[in-house]
């Protein structure tokens, strides 16, 4: 039997089958409770008037009382405005209507006593108000004086679907006969988190009689929102941590050899700590799921290195997936210096790997021959087998969607250890959510002998002085990069395009003293790895490139990035970009230039850069400005699906949820009591949230 809150939306009263299909169509409304997780974005304090002669540009939505004189059509027939006067006594403001202008002149009465309610703007120095709500005294007097006002389109506007009339349908959900909303949590939890009853959450959210009423609301629907996600995350870590994983016994030949002769440097105390808890799930007899967070040079590469071997010393194949060709071949070519004289068979497959290659590599792979697989998404197509796979790492996995990741893990008959890697650091609100459900380590520490990299942000009217100080670090023998968003000039963008920006410098750098190099997502596989050669090898003294060169690339000469058109970028891509440099023990510099006009969010960004080179830091800040729908592949994970809770705003009562998951479940880890059933059924019914029990 279909409950209430299951009843499609066009059975509402007021509803009907032209509105639930603009509903649906519009805002994925499509049953009684998707209506009423249609929350309000901003209320209405219908219990304050202001006075004309209060009002400044700067103030919310405000509430007047007064009469409309002086209405006046202006303009062409086709583009009509209506404007008049509203005065209350202490002063006047000009109002203004755009849209149904004959419609409106013919229905205000000069004289008669108005409730305006709209948004003080200026234009030419002078307030006005754009096409304000009004209403008789008496009319507002029969209504909420503590309004919920709705997110909209213009569509639903168009078709007379207001603010006032989703009210109107709103208030008929909650006089519904059938009207119920269940409760799944415990009264325990109710007292101690100090919830009110989900009901009542649902009927303030939507018709508060105060502040204090709708606070109560959005923190007990927030509290929801989190309990639920973190119940799935915390249930779904429990069942991985039950799954049987290989046993690597032993640290064999292949690992000590490379230790004691290959191992160049020492290990960060972090890269130890690091290994040591890796090396601890890998002997665990359950399978390692874990994620390993680092800054941008922090030495994740040591790390993995490292891992494979103990996966080779007992018996185990390895693969690694990476997002890019680039650093796919980067990996390989690092590897195969590193691991080929101690006798690890490894091999590169891409997309641009020839068939005849392709087949020789797919065959030795089945049969055991090879013990590293190295590439990019190539490694997940169907006719990719392992003999046994032992471990899969997978670097800057965010790039990869969850599907993705799930496939290559699903191409072993057992359960192989899962390292996932990121130079991304994440938020710890973040990693609440979206990673809650695996082991985190962090490297936290960089190399020793590196200076931190020095970031100025300069605009156009410098780029003289920074073509200067690009030809000073040159004839010091060191290398530089210039980045540019874009590789073609766009009609609707002002970005600076990598080919006119190539020009201007090889222009400014002449040859042979200075060379040159252009590098870009379209060139022939070829053409890149040449590219990438000359410049590692110290031939080019700047490489022009687009953000192909964001991860992997490692040339220690160079000391300088340029970034152009650097408001153009996100915080995460800047600080990854910045990264390519700082990692010899040169001095190294990023050089962020811009254009004179920038947007707040913008110069906020460039200044937090400027600021700090933490990448820990730069992620926190990240995530507030951007919320974290783009961040590390969360919309790909199918995870943060909040409504009203923000992890960036509501981190507290995020922390209670978690605690509150925690501690249910160590009393019922199946949810299998009686008094948990109302959970279960709101775990099934909630969308989103969806079992990637098989997925790092």
């Amino acid at each position: 039997m279909t409950s209430f809150a299951d009843t499609p939306i066009g059975y509402l009263k007021g509803v009907g089958p032209q509105r639930a299909e603009l509903l649906q169509s519009e805002l994925s409304v499509f049953t009684i409770m998707d209506f009423l997780q249609h929350f309000p974005f901003r209320y209405v304090d219908r219990t304050h008037i202001y006075k004309v002669s209060e009002l400044t540009e700067d103030l919310p939505y405000v509430q007047l009382k007064g009469t409309i004189s002086d209405l006046r059509e202006i303009g062409k027939p086709r583009q009509k405005r209506l404007t008049g006067k509203f005065s209350d006594g202490t002063g006047t403001i000009e109002l203004v209507w755009f849209k149904g202008v004959s419609w409106i002149k013919s229905n205000i009465k000069p004289g008669t006593t108005y409730m305006l309610f709209g948004k003080p703007s200026a234009f030419n120095k002078t307030l006005n108000i754009a096409h304000p709500e009004l209403d008789s005294e008496e009319n507002l007097l029969s209504q909420p004086r503590f309004q919920a006002v709705y997110p909209s389109t213009d569509k639903l506007r168009t078709k007379k679907l207001d603010n006032r009339v989703i009210r109107s349908l709103m208030m008929n959900v909650f006089q519904h006969p059938s009207f119920e909303i269940r409760e799944y949590l415990a009264e325990e939890i109710l007292k101690r988190f100090d919830l009110i009853p989900r009901d009542l959450a649902f009927k303030w959210i939507h018709f508060p009689s105060n502040p204090e009423e709708m606070n109560a609301a959005q923190k007990r629907l927030k509290f929801d929102e989190f309990f639920l996600l973190q119940i799935s995350i915390i249930r779904l870590k429990l069942k991985r941590s039950e799954l049987p994983g290989i046993i690597f016994s032993k640290v064999g030949d292949k690992f000590n050899q490379f230790y004691q002769q290959k191992m160049e440097f020492e290990l960060t105390e972090a890269q130890k700590r690091v290994i040591r808890e890796i090396r601890m799930d890998m002997g665990s007899g359950r399978q390692m799921n874990r994620l390993l967070q680092g800054d941008v040079g922090s030495g994740k590469s040591i790390v993995a290195i490292l891992c494979i071997l103990i996966a080779i010393d007992n018996g185990y194949q390895a693969s690694l997936m990476a997002p890019t060709e680039i650093l796919a071949a980067q990996h390989f070519t690092g590897f195969v210096d590193a691991l080929h004289e101690i006798g690890v068979r490894t091999a590169l497959l891409t997309g641009s790997t020839k068939t005849a290659e392709r087949r020789d590599i797919l065959a030795t792979l089945e049969n055991g021959d090879i013990d590293l697989l190295i590439g990019t998404h190539a490694l997940i197509e169907d006719p990719v087998k392992f003999r046994n796979q032992g471990l899969v790492i997978i670097d800057e996995q965010h790039r990869f969607g969850v599907a993705q990741r799930a496939t290559l893990w699903s191409k072993s008959n057992h359960p192989p250890h899962v390292l996932v890697m990121t130079a991304t650091p994440i938020p710890r609100t973040l990693a609440m959510t979206v990673y809650g459900d695996l082991d985190v380590s962090r490297i936290d520490e960089l190399p020793g002998g590196r200076k931190p990299i020095i970031t100025a942000h300069r605009r156009e009217s410098h780029r003289l002085r920074v073509r200067g100080f690009m030809k000073e670090q040159i004839d010091l023998g060191r290398q530089v990069y210039v980045v540019f968003p874009l590789i073609e000039e766009s009609e609707t963008l002002d970005y600076k395009n990598l080919n006119e920006g190539f020009d201007h410098i090889v222009q400014f750098f002449l040859r042979p003293q200075y060379q040159v190099d252009m590098l870009h997502g379209r060139m022939k596989p070829a053409d890149k790895d040449e590219a990438m050669r000359r410049f590692k090898e110290g031939i080019t003294d700047i490489l022009v490139s687009t953000t192909v060169i964001e991860v992997g690339i490692n040339v220690p000469n160079a000391t300088v990035m340029v970034i152009e058109s650097a408001e153009k970028f996100g915080l995460a891509q800047l600080h990854q970009l910045r990264g390519r440099v700082g990692r010899g023990s040169e001095q190294s510099y990023c050089i962020l230039m811009s254009g004179n006009k920038l947007t707040q969010v913008a110069r906020e960004r460039l200044q937090a850069m400027v600021q700090t080179t933490d990448g820990f830091e730069i992620a926190e800040f990240d995530l507030k400005l951007r919320g974290p729908g783009d961040i590390e592949g969360t919309r790909q994970s199918g995870l943060v699906n909040l409504k009203l809770a923000s992890i960036t705003k509501d981190e507290g009562i995020l922390k209670a949820a978690r605690v509150a998951a925690i501690e249910l479940l160590e009393k019922d880890p199946e949810l299998s009591k009686t008094e948990h059933q109302p959970l279960v059924q709101q775990l099934r019914a909630n969308k989103g949230y969806r079992d990637w029990s098989r997925v790092s």
